[in-house]
């Protein structure tokens, strides 16, 4: 990823980022011993936040850990971050702190608000050959992220150096492993983890999550005289999780339209775009 393709606005973004990283070892001078920070971090579990969001069942889950211990880290996180709701002004400060990621295209940028958001979940879904691929190409310069937990760490050594993560596509693995109606409900279930984990790693280290979906034919289309008879695949789970959605479509030669399928900040609107041999591109007149 280039620097030039990351836009940071604000000033004090450095100082900021610095702030937001607390280092798990800060424990020790709360009676955690070294032992037991490293199995948090043999989780992925690198921060003070990362505990606050990591539930206490998952934590005793973590093999070495009892609930007597898992108390005792929460208890020490709590004094270390003061946990409970935020006021519409400290929001306000910490989304000052989110910064876009450029898709290579002006029109694309514009009708994102500026480009792929970090601190949420971005979903690009659409057809083959709508320009999913290309577009996390493009955004990532073909670096390549591997295992969460591992990227979790590493997010937390070289805390402000990985900006992105890209998953393409989400659910590709999920369709070959659980097939059937028969294993819906459990491929589900292991769906949601995986997002929330997304989710966490997005607001706990200001990521930016860009994700690609496939679609599938929906029967209940031509019942609801419905325009479009296919619809991303994920069901509700990925919907909810996703922060923005992207509907991607085919249009003349290598123009593609990218419509805001769904976001809480962008009206609903179309942009379109070039599948060029550099990448993405703003659709020539």
């Amino acid at each position: 990823m280039k620097e030039d393709q990351v836009v940071m606005e604000e000033p004090g973004f450095q100082d900021d980022e610095e702030s937001l990283f607390q280092d798990i070892d800060l424990l020790q001078k709360h009676g955690i011993n070294v032992a037991d920070i490293k199995k948090l971090k043999s989780v992925g579990i690198c921060t003070i936040k990362g505990i606050q969001m990591t539930t206490r069942r998952a934590l005793c889950n973590v093999k070495g850990l009892s609930e007597a211990k898992v108390d005792k880290i929460k208890e020490a996180a709590n004094k270390l971050i003061e946990p409970g709701f935020l006021t519409a002004f400290e929001y306000s400060e910490k989304r000052k702190m989110v910064f876009h990621i450029t898709t290579g295209s002006q029109e694309f940028d514009k009708l994102l608000g500026g480009g792929i958001e970090s601190m949420a979940i971005t979903e690009a879904f659409g057809e083959f050959r709508t320009g999913k691929t290309q577009l996390s190409h493009t955004l990532c310069g073909e670096h390549q992220m591997e295992l969460l937990d591992y990227v979790a760490a590493k997010f937390h050594e070289e805390a402000g150096i990985f900006k992105l993560l890209i998953i393409d596509s989400i659910m590709a693995l999920f369709r070959v492993d659980f097939s059937g109606r028969g294993e819906l409900a459990e491929r589900q279930q292991k769906l949601a983890q995986m997002l929330s984990r997304l989710q966490k790693i997005s607001e706990e280290y200001n990521v930016a999550v860009f994700v690609t979906n496939q679609m599938t034919a929906d029967p209940g289309a031509t019942m609801t005289f419905q325009a479009d008879p296919k619809k991303p695949i994920g069901g509700h789970i990925l919907a909810h999780a996703s922060t923005t959605r992207i509907s991607l479509r085919k249009g003349r030669g290598e123009l593609r339209i990218a419509k805001i399928y769904d976001s809480p900040e962008m009206p609903e609107n179309e942009a379109t775009f070039a599948i060029t041999a550099g990448g993405i591109g703003d659709a020539k007149e």
